[in-house]
């Protein structure tokens, strides 16, 4: 590096951009609540099969 060189910086933003939130569809709150729903209907679909002993393809006729 050459004598008294100063490398030059950016200065970096200090906030970050204020998004709009939607006002219907993929917000926040609805995300959350669909994965949760998501969840807990994969686990009742575990439950029913393991206690029924049939599979999901049993219960539409395809096996």
């Amino acid at each position: 590096m050459a004598q008294g060189f100063q490398p030059t910086t950016q200065p970096q933003p200090t906030v970050t951009p204020k998004l709009e939130e939607p006002k219907f569809g993929f917000n926040e709150y609805a995300e959350r609540l669909n994965g949760r729903a998501a969840m807990i209907g994969f686990a009742l679909t575990l439950l029913i099969e393991y206690v029924t002993g049939q599979g999901v393809l049993s219960w539409l006729g395809l096996n």
